[in-house]
């Protein structure tokens, strides 16, 4: 049975037909290896096929989608050795990036702690797209803050917001509070101007998001307090 055709706001038509799609990649609609065809997309939503290739390139370049122009395009099997490298990296660039960025802040932290307040709120309403757009902007102003342009195109290359959603998905029931108030270390320690502390707390937390994503199948409930992981990291990842 085919989709009922959808109708989209004009001139944010290629987006919302990209944010359509990734829901249903995460959601598993969509599963790894299933063609997205620009003509039964664009007949879908009642559209031309360049907004539809727009959003093919968006799912492209957030790592959600693969293909060639000859080829045409496929939902992206993301490995499990992919997601580890990438949380060990992510771990060790917003480390770096906390400790440039407290210096640069000199304790103005508004902008981080209004973020950090709206992911929050997200948490508690178990909005898992608020939260995991309020968490990239969250790491997003710290890799910002810390003035290093390259560092924070390299951050980018590694599309955290669409691996929060993936790893999100596939937990029963994730604990978002639990998960937000993680960030507070973070925020309290670049508000006191403390770079070094700042950058282990962001490492610890990428470890502690490994983690999860290591027990995402387990049966039982996340806990209700933040993740301690100061004496279980492994050097290869805190030294």
């Amino acid at each position: 049975m085919s989709p009922e055709p959808q109708t989209l706001v004009k001139q944010t038509i290629g987006n919302q037909i990209r944010q359509v799609l990734e829901q249903r990649i995460l959601d598993g609609t969509l599963p790894p290896g299933t063609r997205l065809v620009e003509l039964d997309i664009a007949r879908e939503f009642q559209t031309s096929q360049a907004p539809v290739r727009e959003a093919l390139e968006g799912l492209k370049s957030s790592r959600l989608a693969e293909g060639t122009r000859y080829r045409g395009t496929f939902v992206r099997a993301i490995s499990e050795q992919e997601m580890e490298e990438a949380y060990i990296v992510r771990g060790t660039l917003e480390q770096l990036a906390a400790e440039l960025a407290a210096p640069n802040l000199k304790g103005d932290v508004r902008e981080i702690r209004s973020i950090f307040h709206q992911l929050q709120q997200a948490a508690q309403a178990h909005d898992i797209t608020g939260y995991a757009t309020f968490n990239h902007q969250f790491h997003r102003a710290i890799v910002a803050a810390s003035g290093n342009q390259l560092l924070l195109e390299t951050w980018q290359t590694l599309q955290f917001e669409a691996r929060v959603r993936i790893q999100l998905s596939q937990r029963a029931k994730p604990n978002l509070i639990a998960r937000a108030a993680e960030h507070k270390p973070i925020l309290d320690a670049l508000a006191s101007g403390d770079g070094l502390l700042a950058g282990r707390y962001s490492r610890e937390h990428a470890y502690a998001c490994l983690l999860r994503w290591k027990q995402r199948h387990s049966p039982e409930e996340e806990p209700d307090t933040p993740y301690e992981v100061s004496s279980t990291v492994p050097a290869i990842v805190l030294s």
